[in-house]
């Protein structure tokens, strides 16, 4: 088969034209993925905006426009290190407890300065209770986090400190020597407080808004684009190549290749596993797959039957085929999970698995069905429940295939599958409004604590099973407090293999990131978090 044909023939895959393919045409102009002329850049990306507020946001395809508009204290090289910021350099107290930031010279797109009372006020807002902020629970770490955003102290209390215009205190709650990394994370940008006093939640639409990075927000249309532009005020403005982002929701990751291979786009932010080996034949200078600090995981309702019952959630996580999901179903270099915190993340020595993990899984599932009956569950009273998934990519058929491996423990278990739009679905999930599952889990920094406190009680909405259990959380807690990195890493395992044990969750594969890339675009870096920021973006020569 010739390279043309096999690219005619992704082109067709599905059914129709991709409505991304097709909406520039409704505006009257192709889109032209890369223009190397006008230096522009469309790109396919996995989502909706449901907000470009960075104390609102919640989602990957957020934090891929977000991260290109703001910088915090720290921001992210091409490998997605942490690397100075907004602040220039930083220094820690003995104790670890108080880390002081000096902040560069540097405007918001509409010339205000931008000062240490702007990175106050922020922490401030994203933490205030009254903002609803879902992601709030990361920043825990600082001093008072967690009093102020459960309502007990007042946002002043927290632990941020503009010293002057130049100078930022964060005080800590333990030595949390991560936080350069955490830092980078888009809860911790700054937000212009001269326009939010004004406008409130409109601050941040286009016509008000103002920005510390290299693209400044000048058009969204929602479920169409939102447009970025080049933002002369930005302190490393004369090292920013391209002049315009365009970015397309597309949810569709078909219509997403094929809206690469039409050319209408320069980059989607992912591709179908299933057609992994076509592109690779087709465009291979496009594929871009490399690991991923992500895991896909189920989680089980523990405040609900029958989930409540441990001996349940045990049995349905021993039944899965972990191998034949990772080698059948993602195809593109994913590794089975039987644990939660992913190989290779620092700071931790890893080895921790579920206790049944080396056991066939046949051999599993005859457990799991003693488990069910020990539990109550049998011809007479059959183990019902619904399994809820995400409507896009390779979910659906991960969630078929979960369906088979549980209806194997026994006929009388019966599962029903929902396919739920994304955005509803996670909604669901931070409500605790399901009984099982899917979701996936992406490093928001290079360190266990980003997973741990995924299962602490407290953790609330992000904590999607509602798991709880005193002894985690002690657990947990000694790890945070712990200086020394071997006693750290030990506590760290310890809390993993009790979480593990008891099963809130059931781990699936452990991911991969999967990117079309225009290979003119220089700069662009494969990374274990899967950020890439067009600060660092060039036009290259193919």
């Amino acid at each position: 088969m010739t390279a043309w044909t096999n690219r005619r023939r992704l082109l067709q895959t599905g059914a129709g034209v991709s409505a991304a393919a097709a909406l520039p045409a409704c505006a009257g102009a192709r889109t032209i993925g890369l223009n190397v002329e006008k230096r522009s850049l469309d790109i396919a990306n996995q989502g909706e905006p449901l907000s470009l507020d960075p104390h609102k946001a919640s989602g990957t395809w957020e934090n891929n426009i977000i991260g290109n508009m703001f910088i915090g204290l720290t921001t992210e090289n091409e490998k997605a290190e942490p690397v100075p910021g907004m602040a220039t350099h930083w220094e820690t107290s003995e104790d670890a407890l108080t880390w002081t930031f000096h902040l560069r010279e540097a405007t918001w797109s509409d010339g205000v300065p931008v000062t240490a009372h702007d990175f106050e006020f922020a922490f401030q807002r994203i933490l205030n209770p009254e903002n609803l902020a879902q992601y709030a629970a990361v920043l825990y770490p600082i001093l008072n986090a967690q009093a102020v955003n459960e309502g007990s102290l007042p946002p002043e209390a927290v632990g941020v400190r503009a010293i002057d215009d130049r100078t930022l205190e964060i005080k800590t709650e333990y030595p949390a020597l991560y936080l350069p990394a955490l830092l980078k994370h888009y809860t911790s940008f700054p937000a212009p407080r001269h326009i939010v006093a004004e406008r409130g939640a409109d601050w941040i639409k286009p016509q008000y808004v103002a920005v510390n990075g290299p693209f400044k927000l000048v058009r969204w249309w929602s479920n169409y684009i939102v447009h970025l532009q080049k933002n002369p005020a930005f302190f490393d403005a004369g090292a920013v190549a391209f002049e315009d982002l365009y970015f397309y929701p597309s949810t569709d990751v078909n219509a997403s290749a094929r809206s690469v291979l039409s050319g209408e786009r320069g980059w989607s932010t992912a591709f179908p596993n299933a057609q992994y080996d076509d592109l690779r034949e087709t465009i291979p200078a496009y594929v871009r797959v490399s690991p991923y600090m992500l895991v896909q995981y189920f989680s089980f309702n523990t405040t609900k039957p029958p989930f409540n019952d441990m001996r349940v959630r045990q049995a349905m996580a021993m039944s899965i085929d972990r191998e034949f999901m990772a080698t059948q179903i993602y195809k593109t270099g994913e590794r089975p999970a039987y644990n939660v915190l992913p190989p290779g993340i620092a700071n931790y020595s890893g080895g921790v698995k579920y206790p049944w993990a080396d056991i066939p899984v046949r051999q599993r599932r005859e457990e799991a069905r003693r488990l069910l009956q020990a539990a109550g569950y049998g011809p007479n009273n059959p183990l019902r429940f619904e399994f809820a998934h995400r409507n896009t990519s390779d979910n659906p058929r991960v969630a078929v295939v979960a369906q088979a491996d549980w209806r194997s423990i026994a006929p009388w278990v019966e599962v029903r599958l929902a396919g739920v739009e994304t955005q509803i679905h996670y909604d669901n999930l931070r409500a605790k409004n399901f009984q099982a599952g899917d979701g996936g889990w992406v490093a928001d920094f290079n360190d266990p604590k980003n997973y741990l406190f995924l299962f602490e009680t407290r953790t609330g909405p992000q904590n999607y099973s509602g798991y709880s259990n005193p002894d985690y959380d002690r657990l947990v807690a000694l790890s945070d407090a712990e200086r020394d990195p071997v006693r750290r890493d030990q506590l760290i395992r310890e809390a993993e293999a009790l979480m593990l044990s008891e099963a809130p969750i059931c781990t699936n594969v452990f991911g991969t990131s999967r990117n079309l890339v225009d290979p003119r675009i220089a700069g662009w870096e494969g990374n274990v978090e899967d950020i890439h920021r067009a600060r660092w973006f060039q036009l290259g020569q193919v």
